[in-house]
């Protein structure tokens, strides 16, 4: 099985240019993950697993290995290797391995963006203290809360997560721990978590886990449920400036829509692949593939052509910000 290796500006202003990695593909379905979030860029979850053992597909750590050795040199200005992707990267066992091996053949930062939900697991945890980062998606303080944003497999509970996270800040080696939080708002009044009951439990929780930075955003990308909104920039600056004061300013970073990037400085060896890749992993503008991939507009027309007469690919979005996903 194929390992999927992606470049491009990763959301985080924390990451900058990243290679991201996906360790997990069911061959039966688009997506498989632990959750079903409601605000999910890559739509519902086909298959819901309960944990590792319940995985179809996962990428073993020899085949990490052989993909990074030759693709990670084709990029010049490379900051992070970060695992990430289609599905919940903690749910493959093989990770602190895949980790140790890379660091012996680059040089390179290793980041893991995870949901959260297999840290209250000792196994993860000892996977993730190979990483230098780790950013660690939290959405709600309020375990009914979380259960609607996040809709988890049965048996992760928000106690188990908050504990984990805990646990990881207090070993001895570990990743440096980041926070996101991702903020949704909502046409039909809930689930929502950027209200002031929401704010103030989630501030007192993250006091508890004491993580070295967080980082605060809202939706950027069509959501799952279509009565998921994102929340405005004014409020997102208020809660971050509410952050600020808890937190102090040099721990935490607001990320609002639009963010900018400087065009890439990849060396491409199958650009059509790379294309599709770049949408299979998340939804994307005409823009984003350009800015993500350094291709110009006359470059990327004819692949976007292709993609979508061969039915690969299908618009979504509105008129005024059209994206390209995966059918």
């Amino acid at each position: 099985m194929k390992t999927r290796i992606i470049y491009g500006p990763i959301l985080s202003r924390r990451l900058g240019r990243s290679l991201g990695v996906d360790i997990i593909k069911n061959p039966d379905s688009r997506k498989n993950c632990n959750y079903d979030c409601v605000y999910c860029q890559l739509g519902h979850a086909d298959y819901k697993v309960t944990g590792p053992e319940d995985v179809k597909g996962t990428i073993t750590a020899t085949k990490v290995i052989e993909s990074i050795q030759s693709y990670h040199r084709n990029i010049d200005d490379l900051d992070y290797i970060t695992f990430s992707g289609t599905c919940e990267p903690t749910l493959n066992l093989e990770l602190g391995e895949m980790i140790s091996n890379i660091k012996s053949i680059c040089e390179h930062p290793i980041c893991v963006i995870s949901n959260s939900s297999l840290v209250g697991r000792e196994d993860v945890r000892s996977n993730l203290a190979e990483a230098d980062l780790l950013i660690a998606t939290f959405v709600s303080g309020y375990e009914d809360t979380f259960r609607s944003i996040n809709r988890p497999a049965p048996g992760i509970r928000l106690e188990d997560i908050i504990k984990g996270l805990k646990a990881i800040k207090s070993m001895e080696k570990r990743p440096k721990l980041g926070i996101e939080v991702m903020l949704v708002d909502s046409e039909i009044d809930f689930p929502v978590n950027c209200t002031d009951r929401e704010i103030e439990r989630l501030i007192e929780v993250l006091k508890q886990i004491d993580p070295d930075e967080i980082e605060i955003l809202t939706i950027s990308r069509p959501p799952a449920e279509k009565y998921i909104t994102a929340v405005p920039d004014t409020r997102l600056k208020e809660i971050a400036s509410r952050f600020d004061e808890e937190f102090g300013k040099d721990r935490v970073r607001l990320v609002l829509r639009g963010l900018k990037r400087g065009r890439s400085k990849m060396r491409h060896q199958n650009i059509d692949e790379e294309v599709y890749d770049l949408i299979l992993r998340r939804p994307c503008t005409f823009r984003q593939i350009c800015t993500s991939l350094g291709i110009t507009d006359l470059e990327l027309r004819p692949i976007i052509a292709k993609l979508m007469s061969s039915k690969s690919i299908v618009e979504t979005g509105s008129s005024e910000e059209v994206y390209y996903k995966t059918p």
